[in-house]
């Protein structure tokens, strides 16, 4: 899968980019870095803004999200997409921890906020690219079709505003938000080839006999 492949080639030479030290990766987060500080600095509004649409909209907020919605599922016993969002949504966390321990980059000295652990992948980039698009992934067969493109135009927002919150932020550098993504990314198309949800709106539990038939 082409998408896949660019996806796994992207998150290597961001983590290779930093482990070695590039020089044009390390110019570009930067660049990035110290336009955006003299701003935040100036305007202490802005950070707070950007602080609370990266809190309420991140990964936490999909966790408890997800959480709703899988004991909805599992009411109605629809297991496998259960399972799915359990794996995809809530357990994303754990990839985000295994991948910050491997790389162990420090956060940018001029970070704005507080931010738990360290800073490649960015948690949030990664926790919500994956919680998008296992959200969509159930959501978009149940809907009618034109809710379809802005559902996804919605999603895709979220995901490009939460990761430029961080680097708005100076939380972490652009390329920790680029590696967030594509591994956020690749845990949610993991996690759709071992399951294989099927559409909530036309998977059921049993499947009743036809009239006439059964007797």
């Amino acid at each position: 899968m082409a998408a896949a492949a660019i996806a796994v080639v992207v998150f290597v030479a961001m983590m290779i980019g930093y482990v070695q030290g590039w020089a044009w990766l390390a110019a570009v987060d930067l660049w990035f870095l110290d336009g955006l500080q003299p701003i935040g600095a100036a305007h202490p509004a802005w950070v707070t803004t950007w602080d609370v649409v990266c809190t309420v909209l991140g990964p936490t907020a999909f966790r408890i999200v997800g959480v709703i919605v899988i004991i909805w599922l599992l009411m109605r016993r629809y297991l496998r997409p259960a399972l799915f969002l359990v794996l995809s949504i809530e357990l994303s966390g754990l990839v985000t921890t295994v991948a910050k321990l491997l790389a162990d980059r420090p956060r940018p000295a001029t970070a704005m906020v507080d931010a738990f652990g360290t800073s490649f992948p960015s948690g949030h980039a990664l926790g919500v690219m994956a919680s998008v698009l296992a959200l969509l992934t159930l959501l978009l067969p149940a809907v009618d079709a034109r809710w379809r493109a802005p559902l996804i135009i919605a999603g895709a927002a979220l995901v490009v505003v939460i990761g430029a919150g961080r680097v708005v932020l100076n939380v972490h550098h652009p390329s920790d938000v680029v590696a967030g993504w594509t591994l956020g990314y690749l845990w949610w198309l993991a996690c759709l080839k071992m399951l294989q949800p099927l559409p909530i709106a036309t998977e059921s539990v049993e499947t009743p006999a036809a009239p006439g038939r059964g007797h």
